[in-house]
């Protein structure tokens, strides 16, 4: 029997975003979309994910024969990879609605040490419409990172596929090789048909690796995937982070930190946190603060932009990520050779797709409080350079569930300096990561794979150096 837990990145604060080219627009693109149409006259559904799942009817789900799958999938080498892989890798489509020939593209990394015996991870990336491909495996924590020839990759030496065996799942369908037969499924995408489809995958992935049904289970996500991860262990368990709390957390960590000026601070509280969040004058002075940071990258305040517009056939590093990785990523992706060796459909690969969603509830708390009801342990984590949903929103979100301490805030370690800080409550540990933006994995990834062996291991970070 599989054993849940959850560790919940960056989730997402819903809030203005005035766009502004930086690395992560493709990303931000999806957020604004979103977040734009809940002004729109036709919003996305807002009602409660505990009512979306009990009035919503959907067709009961059924593993399909999987039979001599699993070895079809395997990747015999992707192009372009180093000498030296020890690890299997596969990738390849779940159909997860046979009748509207619907399917789910992965890609699946085994550990090099003991991979029968290390737990399974599912990875999923936001937007929401964005690839946890893409972004996941190919910028943050995969086993490989993309030259910027874009046609070569190196090692990512902390990778998580050292401490488990890892699922990046792009979803919905129209979010990168994922597709549907029927347009119209397109046009319906919403988190219950996500966290639907992400069901349908889990039971039929697990029928085409049996060998997996008996590992303990993890989900992990960042950004909008702060829906997706506890909707899913929903979907799977019994269990569902917040509006108000989340934005107020992003203009009160903007203004800290020197990026917006007092006045448009002291507009913001004055029209924002008195009950009107939705007023025009709470509008202008959102956009007033974020237009006044200028054009940084809102996903790491302090990054550098990219500013090239073709691969330019440099060697990467893992310990500086740079920022144009986008563009080579999706070089790569879209090389019909790479495409082939992904068993993947060949068509125009993209980072993001665009949806009108059309369902989004505005919290995530309660789902939160029924996941930890139900003995599911959470972790929720953020990077303490990102402006798009910092460390105050988080905090704010959490403290809202009025949750007893157990272990108080102090600082974890990581190579003998500090890689951030943790305080345990309740069924919920919170873990910030010193000097990480947005994409956790990409910026620290040494810290980044302590802070994930230690929630696998059921333990806090390390206290000392």
């Amino acid at each position: 029997m599989m054993k849940l837990r959850l560790f919940i990145g960056l989730i997402l604060s819903y809030c203005l975003l005035a766009l502004l080219p930086f690395g992560e627009a493709n990303q931000a693109d999806s957020l604004e979309r979103l977040l734009q149409s809940r002004r729109s006259q036709n919003p996305p559904i807002s009602h409660p994910w505990s009512e979306l799942h009990a009035k919503t009817e959907y067709p009961a789900i059924h593993a399909e024969p999987q039979d001599g799958l699993m070895q079809a999938d395997k990747i015999v080498a992707l192009p372009g990879q180093p000498d030296g892989v020890d690890f299997d890798q596969y990738s390849g489509y779940v159909t997860v609605n046979p009748k509207a020939g619907r399917a789910l593209f992965y890609y699946f990394v085994e550990s090099p040490q003991n991979s029968s015996t290390k737990p399974l991870v599912l990875w999923l990336n936001g937007g929401p419409g964005c690839s946890s491909l893409g972004y996941g495996a190919m910028e943050e924590l995969g086993p490989f990172r993309v030259n910027s020839d874009g046609k070569t990759l190196f090692r990512n030496n902390y990778a998580w596929n050292n401490v488990a065996n890892v699922i990046f799942l792009e979803s919905p369908a129209g979010v990168g090789f994922s597709y549907s037969n029927m347009s119209s499924d397109y046009e319906l995408a919403g988190d219950k048909s996500t966290a639907d489809d992400a069901y349908a995958f889990l039971v039929n992935w697990l029928e085409r690796f049996p060998h997996y049904k008996t590992r303990d289970f993890f989900i992990a996500g960042e950004s909008y995937a702060g829906h997706y991860v506890p909707q899913l262990a929903y979907t799977i368990g019994n269990a569902w982070i917040d509006d108000f709390t989340n934005a107020m957390g992003l203009y009160d960590y903007i203004w800290t930190h020197a990026l917006s000026s007092d006045e448009a601070n002291e507009a913001i509280h004055k029209y924002c946190y008195s009950g009107g969040n939705h007023s025009e004058e709470c509008y202008n002075s959102k956009l007033k603060a974020l237009l006044e940071k200028g054009p940084i990258d809102f996903y790491n305040i302090y990054a550098p932009l990219c500013h090239e517009t073709a691969p330019n056939g440099s060697t990467g590093s893992v310990y500086f990520f740079d920022p144009c990785s986008d563009i080579y990523v999706e070089s790569y992706l879209n090389t019909a050779e790479v495409q082939t060796a992904l068993h993947a459909n060949l068509i125009k690969w993209s980072h993001c797709s665009g949806f009108n969603w059309t369902d989004s509830p505005v919290t995530i708390l309660p789902v939160i409080k029924n996941l930890m009801a139900s003995g599911i342990r959470v972790w929720i984590y953020s990077g303490d350079t990102d402006a798009r949903v910092p460390v105050t929103s988080s905090r704010y979100s959490i403290n809202s569930l009025n949750l007893p301490i157990k272990t108080p805030w102090r600082p974890w370690y990581t190579n003998k300096e500090v890689g951030g800080y943790v305080v345990a409550y309740e069924d919920v540990t919170f873990v910030t990561v010193r000097g990480a933006g947005h994409l956790v994995p990409s910026d620290q990834p040494e810290r980044a794979l302590t802070m994930i062996s230690s929630f696998l291991q059921g333990s806090l970070p390390p206290s000392s150096p």
